[in-house]
């Protein structure tokens, strides 16, 4: 059986984080194993508010260990919280030779315009990219890394992905969902030569709690079965357009995407 790693956040409302990237490769027929960063809390008095509590890095390094004994096949990343970690991650991508590496290059953000952790996104972009088989970026995200400025139109998209590139990363995927004026849900693929758009219908939902590492989890169980980069991309889209498409309320705060939807709802994907 395939063996994938995820480097991430724990999500304690089983959302997002860890949790929706094991889920997702449980549904992908690969084996998941991982490596927690933080411990993400929800505060049902104080309107979901989250606290993140990072876990020690020696503690990472030692489940990083743990994992890399047994061998895996591809691996991503998340939430990863210091620049101790990023290090970490690095130095272990490098000490063992991995090269299928997604990197979904998780900010937290207050607003849309401030990063909280400014010297993470250089250390991502300095220490990561270069090693990335794939960087997933969402909007923001992407133009952070970039250093350009907010991502308006699918021209906006190309450069952005053209200067992360630049940056190292091999492949990039820009995440614009529905973030851009556009008629249809646009992600935008770049391999260094070619812009390839991905389109679906826009879905008017507001369930969309892990969307991002669904994905980025989806592209990296694919990498772990031997597709390309372009190929675990594409399947990855059809994946989380299922979840997001048949997301649910889990409270009154938020609603996470569908996990299983695309077994239960489209098709088979033990293979």
């Amino acid at each position: 059986m395939k063996k994938a790693l995820t480097l991430a956040g724990s999500d304690s409302s089983g959302g997002a984080g860890i949790q929706a990237d094991l889920k997702t490769f449980q549904e992908n027929d690969v084996y998941g194993m991982t490596a927690l960063t933080s411990i993400v809390t929800m505060d049902p008095d104080n309107h979901w508010n989250h606290g993140v509590f990072p876990i020690d890095v020696n503690i990472v390094e030692k489940q990083l260990n743990t994992i890399l004994s047994v061998g895996i096949d591809a691996m991503k990343t998340g939430m990863l919280g210091s620049v101790d970690i990023i290090e970490l991650g690095a130095k272990k991508i490098d000490e063992h030779g991995l090269t299928n590496v997604v990197i979904d290059p998780v900010m937290v953000c207050k607003g849309e315009d401030e990063v909280l952790q400014p010297e993470n996104t250089d250390a991502m972009r300095e220490l990561l990219l270069p090693r990335a088989a794939v960087v997933t970026p969402n909007l923001f995200e992407a133009w952070q890394l970039a250093k350009t400025g907010p991502i308006k139109t699918i021209d906006d998209m190309k450069e952005t992905a053209a200067k992360i590139h630049d940056l190292g990363a091999k492949n990039v995927i820009i995440k614009g969902g529905t973030g851009l004026n556009t008629e249809k849900a646009v992600d935008l693929f770049y391999d260094g030569q070619e812009f390839t758009l991905l389109e679906k219908e826009k879905l008017e939902t507001t369930y969309n709690h892990g969307a991002g590492c669904t994905f980025a989890a989806a592209v990296t169980a694919n990498l772990a079965k031997g597709k390309s980069v372009k190929d675990s991309v594409i399947a990855a889209k059809e994946f989380v357009t299922a979840a997001i498409e048949h997301g649910w309320k889990l409270n009154q705060y938020v609603g996470p995407v569908m996990h299983g939807a695309y077994t239960k709802y489209v098709g088979n994907l033990k293979n």
